[in-house]
């Protein structure tokens, strides 16, 4: 060779052991290689911008498939800010899971009824978002502020007439009128029966309610009013259930081991009824009944539930 040039040979071996130099990829393997790369980055982009695609003659806005319902934002927002440890009377984990239960067996579209404006308020709705959820509570002006502060929210407010202290003359006062104010099958709206809501707007006493919660009014002093009208009326609201069929209505109430909810729950929804317990709250289920039906209860569990019944006599 001239001008001191050298040609250096490598061995095919020296590949492989030598010199450590991996082996040359066959085009086959290369094309796999490319491929797999482009359809990976082609998936990646698909799914990370879907949703910021702006959807046809919405201006430029995101795709309405990208925001959350009203409901459900409100509710994210409201948990994540309140201060959960100046709460009063908040249901248990094991309470809420099994209101949720139920109102994800009935959905996508429960009727819900709520009495008590209360921690779990825009939990409920957020959960029914695609049904229809409505509130009652004694208070003028929670359910004032509750619908300026969120929009859509169906309210209203009941001023309740009944005391705790009266518990036992109210329940007499039923008995008496068992078969005519206060029957367990009637249009609650024209009822003069004082265990009774009967101011609420016409229309709610037309909808088949899939779910009743009792969370509310006040019930902790003589003088609050109690929950024996929320109950009476969830009775004959799931006995006098319009539409065809035999559907039943699920009624939960809260702080059942207070004598109020325990005695009228007793009354008015039935020991029968009761399908679970879980923690301080009563689930029942209650089904329809015949127009000429004057009984709520059983005739062997209305003898034995006379002047002070217990839950724990069963």
């Amino acid at each position: 060779m001239k001008n001191g040039a050298k040609l250096i040979v490598f061995h095919p071996s020296l590949q492989k052991q030598g010199l450590g130099i991996m082996p040359a990829a066959s085009p086959r393997v290369l094309f796999l290689v490319f491929v797999s790369f482009f359809a990976f980055a082609f998936a990646l982009s698909f799914f990370s911008g879907r949703d910021a695609v702006p959807a046809p003659g919405s201006g430029g806005g995101v795709s309405a498939r990208s925001e959350l319902p009203e409901p459900v934002m409100d509710a994210l927002v409201h948990y994540a800010t309140v201060n959960t440890t100046a709460v009063a009377s908040r249901m248990s984990a094991a309470e809420v899971s099994a209101v949720a239960a139920t109102l994800r067996r009935c959905g996508p579209a429960c009727n819900f009824l709520v009495f008590g404006l209360t921690h779990e308020t825009l939990l409920w709705r957020s959960l029914n978002h695609k049904g229809r959820t409505v509130f009652i509570d004694e208070s003028a002006y929670m359910v004032s502020k509750m619908e300026e502060k969120h929009r859509g929210i169906e309210a209203y407010d009941v001023p309740f007439t009944t005391k705790v202290s009266e518990l036992y003359d109210l329940l007499e006062h039923a008995k008496e009128q068992l078969k005519k104010e206060c029957r367990p099958v009637q249009n609650l709206l024209f009822s003069d029966c004082k265990l009774a809501i009967n101011d609420l707007p016409n229309h709610i006493y037309d909808v088949a309610w899939d779910v009743i919660l009792i969370d509310g009014p006040r019930g902790y002093l003589p003088s609050a009013p109690g929950r024996m009208s929320p109950i009476f009326t969830a009775g004959v609201l799931a006995r006098s259930k319009p539409g065809a069929g035999n559907s039943k209505t699920h009624v939960f109430v809260h702080e059942i081991d207070r004598d109020v909810e325990r005695v009228t729950s007793e009354r008015f929804l039935c020991r029968d009824n009761m399908v679970d317990s879980v923690d301080s709250l009563g689930h029942f289920v209650v089904g329809k009944l015949n127009p000429n039906d004057y009984k709520f209860c059983s005739k062997s569990e209305s003898s034995s539930s006379s002047s002070k019944p217990s839950m724990a006599d069963e």
